[in-house]
């Protein structure tokens, strides 16, 4: 189920196609710089929207891209430690009350760590990410018309490099 596979174990990807969109998960795709998502797979899209969406819990980093047809509009990716790695494009209407300082970090006075070094957290951002392109949340509140990402199946493959091995 999508909610259990978005971070696939190293060498499986998990897919699903329904009309009209086509999803993939596998690691192989989360990119510090999301705007060097390779050609090849742009190219394979060709013609329809493409999201790359991105989030790693123990580092704080989100990054995501959106092409249309072919053309990036926009890329982000920011973690505390790496700060602002990759800003492209307008951001998205769902970005404004984050980066206007309505969703800050809330500092709790028993850290014994400096302040969050972002003026939000990356992880709330880009569930909301998810939310506007996907209609999922992976964490946090649900609304009414999100979708259940544990009732959505997806189907999983190991890939092998040489031809000769057996695959599953």
């Amino acid at each position: 189920m999508l909610g259990e596979v978005t971070y696939p174990p190293d060498g499986l990807t998990y897919a699903a196609s329904f009309q009209g969109v086509d999803l993939v998960c596998d690691r192989r795709l989360m990119f510090d710089r999301p705007s060097e998502l390779p050609a090849h797979l742009l190219e394979a899209a060709a013609g329809r929207r493409v999201i790359l969406h991105a989030m790693h819990s123990v580092s704080d980093w989100l990054a995501f891209a959106v092409w249309e047809d072919g053309r990036l509009v926009r890329s982000l990716s920011l973690s505390p430690d790496g700060g602002i790695v990759e800003n492209i494009g307008d951001p998205f209407p769902f970005e404004t009350p984050y980066w206007t300082g309505d969703r800050p970090v809330e500092f709790a006075p028993n850290w014994e760590e400096k302040p969050y070094a972002l003026p939000f957290h990356p992880l709330e951002l880009g569930n909301e990410a998810l939310r506007a392109f996907c209609g999922f949340l992976l964490e946090g509140r649900p609304a009414p018309d999100d979708v259940d990402p544990d009732g959505v199946p997806l189907l999983g493959f190991r890939l092998f490099a040489d031809s000769n091995e057996p695959s599953s």
